[in-house]
């Protein structure tokens, strides 16, 4: 398996596991928190500023990482 698949594998993984856990720990939680159809789907969609905060935080260590990565590996 060459360098670019292994990264892409990693890469799959990590989306996958971090969409189940927002589905578990977030999503789940909201949507049974609430009896009625309409207070249930407004819990789901302001979920998605959640995903998307959980989203950002790590899209913004990856870039610290890329950016530093010449100053920690030395």
């Amino acid at each position: 398996m060459s360098n670019e698949a292994i990264t892409y594998l990693v890469g799959a993984c990590c989306g996958v596991f971090g969409l189940a856990a927002y589905a578990a720990w977030i999503l789940v939680p909201a949507w049974s928190s609430y009896s009625s159809w309409w207070q249930r789907f407004a819990a789901a969609f302001l979920s998605l500023y959640v995903l998307a905060a959980m989203v950002g935080v790590g899209l913004l260590g990856g870039a610290a990482v890329v950016w530093f990565y010449d100053r920690w590996a030395a």
